[in-house]
């Protein structure tokens, strides 16, 4: 199990997450949490657009995908977003009328919360000092 296997896979760029409406996904994204758009291009073969935003700065994207058959809405996505203040990017969301947990503490783990987006897609918020 410890080979090592020569692959020319080097990073992760994108990760998809369904959503019902793309236009209501990409203001979500932008407006209520501030990520900026950086692809917007029609594709016939989705039944729509190939969509990504990020964080300002970050290497990996999220495709605002269409959903279709087999691809619902509403799932646990696995994201994990990082901050340096998981509770004033809390409060700022919650202000903004974004759908946010409870602010997690526990012993020697970093501060999070779940966020979920317009389609109720779940995403998470860890502090990272």
């Amino acid at each position: 199990m410890n080979e090592k296997i020569n692959t020319p896979i080097t990073d992760v760029r994108t990760v998809g997450v369904p959503v019902a409406d793309q236009d209501r996904a990409l203001a979500f994204y932008l407006e209520k949490l501030g990520f900026e758009k950086r692809l917007d291009a029609p594709v016939e073969q989705l039944g729509g657009r190939w969509i990504e935003v990020a964080p300002a700065g970050a290497a990996t994207t999220i495709a605002l995908v269409p959903t279709h058959e087999g691809v619902p809405t509403g799932i646990e996505t696995g994201i994990r977003f990082t901050t340096p203040d998981a509770a004033a990017v809390h409060a700022d969301l919650q202000s903004r009328g974004v759908d946010v947990g409870e602010l997690l503490h526990w012993p020697d783990v970093p501060a999070m919360f779940a966020v979920r987006d317009q389609d109720g897609n779940g995403l998470e918020i860890i502090e990272q000092t």
